[in-house]
């Protein structure tokens, strides 16, 4: 028998057995002590209206939930894309991860019906406010930590953004190659590339470009393209190719 939730006033709805059974059936995760996953959604709204000073809030829960949704998502894309460098990584998981997309994973998961919410917060819509929702689900992250280890946490953050990580291992194969040249460049010859178009034909909804790539006035790479964009990632592939294929074999590309 599940011990729910006992330390609220009686005008005020505590945390049932039946919603622990659900809740956990919604995030795919079975607790090993339940008590860690009540305490992963109770608001401080709610504590701070409990009975018993002994009830404590999820601030501290998402605290380490938030600490571990980066470091799940930051070995995946150190494992997955090694050609690219910190500041990239950086945007791909400020992409990934941030309020917003959080609040949508909550909005999905259904959790702000689970959540134990003050009157207040409550009456005001606190169960949809997006900073709340979104707090819940790194504190629900760091509940799964402390109950069931990093790897079924990292499951869980998976199974999160399991679509987004789809999208980029598509994305995989169509490397960004002016970043990659501008990456090594910069970092090995302290040097931006330019780039230049040397050709360009054909009516507006039908135009090839022709475009070069110069690093220290030195022409190298050539590319074409229906687009300028799409003339120069081929002018920069070209170069790396051609020049700096030393690069690409280090970082397994």
């Amino acid at each position: 028998m599940i011990e729910v939730n006992p330390f609220v006033k009686k005008d005020r709805p505590s945390i049932t057995e039946n919603s622990l059974s659900k809740c956990q059936k919604t995030l795919g995760y079975q607790f090993n002590d339940v008590k860690i996953l009540i305490k992963a959604l109770t608001h401080r709204s709610f504590a701070h209206e409990s009975i018993l000073k002994a009830v404590k809030d999820n601030e501290r829960l998402e605290f380490l939930g938030d600490s571990v949704l980066s470091i799940v998502v930051s070995d995946y894309l150190v494992k997955h894309f090694p050609a690219y460098s910190e500041g990239i990584l950086t945007k791909l998981r400020a992409n990934l991860v941030n309020g917003p997309s959080l609040t949508e994973k909550a909005l999905k998961l259904h959790l702000g019906k689970f959540l134990q919410l003050g009157k207040g917060e409550m009456l005001t819509g606190g169960n949809k406010r997006a900073s709340i929702l979104a707090s819940g689900l790194e504190a629900v992250i760091g509940a799964i930590y402390l109950d069931g280890g990093l790897n079924k946490a990292a499951d869980f953050v998976h199974s999160l953004f399991k679509n987004e990580i789809k999208s980029l291992s598509q994305k995989k194969g169509e490397r960004n190659w002016k970043g990659l040249l501008q990456q090594y460049t910069q970092k090995e010859l302290k040097s931006q590339p330019s780039y230049v178009v040397i050709e360009e034909k054909g009516p507006e909804h039908k135009k090839r470009f022709v475009i070069v790539v110069k690093i220290f006035d030195r022409l190298l790479g050539k590319g074409k393209g229906k687009t300028k964009k799409e003339a120069e990632q081929q002018a920069a592939k070209s170069t790396l190719r051609k020049y700096y294929r030393h690069y690409l074999d280090q970082a397994g590309l």
